[in-house]
């Protein structure tokens, strides 16, 4: 006879005495990553579980766009010009979109301004153009994009060996700094990969200085100050750098032993440029 399920969740709250079934279930919101998601992701995974992603979104309070079932995207209509319209986001079940939800309601200016900036793209381009570099870029961050916030003096020593790949220097020489910084993620695809976590799920990451060390659950600042940084001549520039996730120290106990680094076919080294 199977065990009951733990009637705690998450930092001691209660949860009802029904265990959650998949897709929810597998989600471990005491991972270091989920720390700024937590407070809102554990409620409305808990209502996702019981009526569906759907519904549970559509609870949701003060979220800049409401939800509505995927079939009301009219075929050939482009999801983010919906979106913009209309003010409402489509839903389909599962994961996937339960943390696009869930970003609408913990980082709405962000979400915002990403999809004003693709909406304004897509009017500008006929239909069969390519989607050039800006929209590109607001597609990558959407789904796979991370902030590094520091102040200046931690956050560009960091980001010089960031960029550079120089994974030992990052993660070895200069791991002290780490303490002064928080690697915050954004994109919805993101989050749902590392439901099951694997060493080579990598961010593409956003420097984002600040005058102080943030905390990492203070969401609201960080969403005005990424906000305010997701600006179409920043975007289209490719700002960008590939960071592998669970070298971040503390996110990954393995991460503790210097050899976890040694991996080339995940931290790689930089593309050397042509002449």
């Amino acid at each position: 006879m199977p065990a009951p399920p733990d009637p705690t969740h998450c930092d001691g709250a209660s949860t009802p005495a029904t265990a959650w079934p998949t897709p929810y279930a597998t989600i471990d919101w005491q991972r270091p990553w989920l720390q700024p998601w937590r407070q809102a992701g554990v409620p409305l995974a808990d209502a996702a579980a019981r009526s569906g992603t759907l519904q549970a979104l559509q609870q949701l309070p003060d979220c800049p766009v409401g939800f509505v079932p995927q079939a009301e995207l009219d075929a050939g209509r482009a999801y983010e010009s919906f979106i913009s319209e209309t003010g409402k986001c489509p839903v389909r079940e599962g994961l996937h979109d339960f943390f696009n939800g869930l970003c609408w309601h913990v980082f709405p200016q962000s979400k915002r301004q990403l999809n004003r900036l693709q909406a304004e793209a897509i009017a500008t381009q006929p239909a069969a153009a390519p989607r050039g570099p800006l929209r590109d870029a607001i597609t990558l961050f959407d789904e796979n994009g991370a902030v590094l916030l520091a102040p200046p003096q931690v956050i560009e020593p960091l980001w010089q060996s960031l960029r550079a790949h120089d994974w030992t220097t990052l993660f070895v020489t200069q791991r002290d700094l780490w303490q002064q910084a928080d690697l915050v993620l954004f994109g919805h695809a993101l989050l749902e990969k590392l439901v099951h976590p694997r060493k080579a799920i990598t961010a593409h990451v956003l420097a984002l200085p600040c005058d102080e060390h943030p905390l990492p659950g203070d969401t609201r600042r960080v969403d005005a100050r990424l906000a305010a940084r997701l600006r179409p001549e920043t975007l289209a520039g490719k700002p960008f750098s590939p960071l592998p996730v669970l070298g971040v120290p503390g996110w990954w106990a393995d991460n503790k032993q210097n050899s976890f680094y040694d991996d080339a076919s995940v931290f790689r080294p930089a593309r050397r440029s042509r002449p």
